[in-house]
């Protein structure tokens, strides 16, 4: 089966915000599949550090106003895009005031508001899956890269597993050197099941902090294949992505990465 749509979830993409592996990463793979003809939709939260004039960012009127609710509160759902060039290849971004910050400013929120990582990261990856829902854009692969797309798999699997949107997509993780800033709020997984996720398949975080490590868990349980990011990912990750027995590439470089991913794709889909 040819690929023909490439979905990337992504925690940063260059150059909207500074230049790192990830970023890099996150920006060269989908530019580099687009250049081959495969149609791409590439998405990343809109921080508060992205300067939208500069960027020139708009917002996708048709595509905003669903809200969407995180322990019984009601979240205003904004997508905005910019379209990256020379390539043209648009970027989506999620946003919403509660999350991320109107103002400029000068760190991740992720990272200067960690207490409400968890209810970010739910927003993040519900405010893509909803927004590809209304877009009726059917993926052949979907991507998710960094901690803040892990829980997309699960949510794909267990909460919109009748939305013929996903149904025939696979799932790849990229693992990063990029890491949490710290444990997540010890509620998450009650505000999954308000999501739909069943509460049995939540035993290991209920009533703890949530690690990297667990977030990372549900996601190689519920992806199809695995995809290592960097030189120095964390071991303890590596170790749980062999344990899977699921298709893994490995890096050596970006360029390897890059040139690899279209043939590792294809073989999930045969």
């Amino acid at each position: 089966m040819e690929i023909k749509k490439v979905l990337f979830i992504s925690q940063e993409v260059a150059p909207y915000v500074r230049e790192g592996a990830m970023s890099t990463i996150c920006r060269d793979l989908p530019q580099s599949m687009q250049e081959k003809g495969v149609e791409v939709r590439s998405f990343m939260p809109k921080y508060g550090l992205i300067n939208e004039r500069r960027n020139q960012l708009h917002e996708v009127i048709r595509l905003s106003g669903l809200n969407i609710i995180i322990d019984d509160t009601d979240h205003p759902l904004v997508i905005k895009v910019a379209t990256l060039m020379p390539s043209r290849m648009q970027v989506y971004f999620i946003y919403n005031e509660d999350y991320f910050a109107h103002a400029p400013v000068h760190e991740f929120e992720t990272v200067t508001s960690t207490d409400d990582n968890d209810e970010r990261m739910i927003f993040y990856i519900r405010g893509v899956i909803e927004t590809v829902c209304k877009l009726r854009w059917n993926p052949a692969i979907i991507q998710c890269n960094g901690w803040i797309a892990a829980l997309a798999p699960l949510l794909m699997r267990k909460c919109y597993n009748d939305d013929p949107t996903f149904n025939d997509a696979k799932i790849v993780i990229g693992l990063f050197e990029d890491t949490l800033a710290a444990p997540l709020d010890e509620h998450l997984a009650d505000k999954l099941v308000e999501a739909g996720v069943p509460q049995h398949m939540l035993k290991s975080i209920v009533g703890k902090q949530a690690t990297e490590q667990d977030l990372m868990q549900f996601a190689l349980d519920n992806c199809d294949g695995i995809m290592q990011c960097g030189v120095d990912v964390n071991p303890e990750l590596m170790a749980m992505a062999e344990a899977t027995g699921k298709p893994l590439l490995r890096y050596e470089s970006n360029e390897q990465l890059i040139a690899a991913a279209p043939g590792f794709y294809q073989s999930l889909m045969d």
